[in-house]
């Protein structure tokens, strides 16, 4: 078991709460993490058909059972469960008593909301940050295997070959998820979905085009792209403009947060096939803001991303919101900085100066880590050692 940096922040949360829930991805560790940090706790997940139905005929029995509480895994299977878990906490609201994990999030939300609000923190734990891979033996050293092969834990803790793990992975998800949340009866199509999805990684959303290419309405095109946001597998970055109203009306941009499901829904073999690819650049640019938004969900802060795009002016790839100013960040993929790449940066700072200002940075895909024209240049294998 690797130490995951959402540790201190679960801790932290279960001393200030009877309830802490944490969402993510399947596969993403939820539940090697809250059994590695509440040994003590019972452990029961929902998945299992007994387990579930012990919950939803006789949830105030199972709770009864638990006294001390536990950890109660996929609790999105017994979501009615939260109800009567309410009346328990009420009841005796000593911190830590339970431990939530949940891998989708549009029932889930709404019933955690409805029946826990104020008695629960929640948490997000996504697929590993570069940092956190660098404790596996086999963890990547280079630019394009760390891309190629994403931050799911499993590939690297079981050495299980990318390509066979993300096959298996994308069977499941279809066959399990996608059915659950949606009912999604042509399957077909939404596997075509998914891998065009992958290919407009990085760019903005356009549903209508999407909807054309894949031959089904709009209406299910922003339905599947839901499921991808419940699920944590995508996230859609909403536009920044100095004008409230533009901002509502820009097109967010669509990342798939695991650039290694990226890679193999575009059927990238390896690493050396990757740094031809024509995509390089955008799945570098999903693979850094993946690995801002990790930074930030572990340290239990809110996302904070935007991003930035004129038709005649600056287009900045992030703006991270702090507390008192802005972070603006381009990404190149090359390894050569060039002074043009600031250009952008600068004049958007010059639009923000009322707004606090800010820092600007740039990551590159070589070793550069260096301040130059008040820009602080970064090397992908430095993300974690700055605040995000």
């Amino acid at each position: 078991m690797i130490r995951r940096a959402l540790a201190p922040a679960l801790l932290h949360r279960a001393t200030l709460y009877p309830v802490v829930t944490i969402m993510g991805p399947r596969q993403s560790g939820k539940s090697t993490l809250c059994r590695t940090l509440f040994p003590g706790k019972p452990y029961l997940t929902l998945e299992s058909l007994d387990s579930r139905e012990f919950a939803l005929q006789d949830p105030r029995g199972l709770l009864a059972s638990l006294p001390e509480g536990a950890v109660l895994d996929e609790i999105q299977r017994a979501p009615s469960l939260l109800s009567y878990l309410q009346e328990e906490v009420d009841r005796d609201g000593r911190p830590g008593r339970f431990i939530l994990t949940g891998s989708e999030n549009l029932s889930l939300n709404h019933a955690v909301s409805q029946s826990l609000a104020g008695r629960t923190g929640i948490l997000h734990l996504l697929p590993c940050a570069l940092q956190e891979l660098r404790q596996f033996p086999a963890a990547p050293q280079e630019l394009w295997s760390a891309v190629w092969q994403g931050g799911f834990p499993r590939i690297f803790d079981q050495n299980i070959p990318p390509e066979i793990w993300f096959a298996d992975y994308v069977a499941t998800y279809l066959e399990r998820d996608v059915r659950n949340l949606l009912q999604v009866a042509d399957l077909r199509a939404f596997s075509s979905f998914l891998q065009l999805a992958a290919g407009r990684t990085a760019q903005e959303l356009n549903l209508s085009a999407l909807s054309s290419d894949v031959g089904v309405s709009v209406n299910t095109i922003k339905a599947w792209v839901s499921v991808l946001e419940a699920s944590y597998l995508a996230v859609l970055v909403p536009a920044w403009h100095p004008n409230l109203r533009k901002r509502a009306v820009k097109n967010p941009k669509f990342h798939l947060v695991d650039s290694g499901l990226a890679c193999h829904l575009l059927g990238i073999g390896n690493p050396a096939q990757l740094a031809l690819h024509p995509l390089r650049g955008a799945l570098f640019e999903s693979w850094v803001a993946g690995e801002v938004l990790k930074a930030r969900l572990n340290r239990g802060l809110a996302p904070g991303l935007h991003h930035y795009r004129e038709n005649r002016g600056p287009e900045v790839d992030l703006l991270i919101q702090g507390e008192s100013s802005w972070k603006l960040l381009e990404v190149k993929s090359g390894q050569t900085v060039d002074p043009s790449f600031f250009n952008h940066l600068t004049s958007l700072a010059g639009l923000m100066a009322q707004d606090g200002g800010a820092e600007l940075r740039l990551v590159h895909g070589g070793n550069a880590d260096r301040v130059q024209n008040g820009v602080r240049v970064l090397p992908w294998s430095g993300l974690a050692e700055v605040d995000w």
